[in-house]
């Protein structure tokens, strides 16, 4: 491989905003920000994601379903519509 071409691949330490999960991966993503991994103990660059497996409402179980048929008799009251 070719000297000063890629990326620095290090440990970065991934945390998610609205929970305090966090998860330790190798990247090559570029931040100056650093925190503390709670594991370890140790200091590492953090990258802050919106949304991970621990909040993500298909993962957590906390998904909503719509009521599909309460929706479709507003549709047909709302058009005059008769069901056959």
């Amino acid at each position: 491989m070719k000297d000063s071409i890629h990326p620095e691949y290090r440990w970065i330490l991934f945390q998610d905003g609205s929970t305090d999960y966090q998860f330790l991966s190798r990247s090559t993503l570029k931040t100056t920000k650093t925190a503390v991994y709670a594991k370890d103990g140790k200091t590492y660059p953090v990258f802050t994601s919106e949304i991970t497996s621990a909040s993500h409402p298909f993962f957590t179980g906390k998904q909503k379903i719509m009521d599909t048929e309460g929706r479709v008799e507003k549709f047909m009251q709302k058009y005059g519509m008769k069901k056959k």
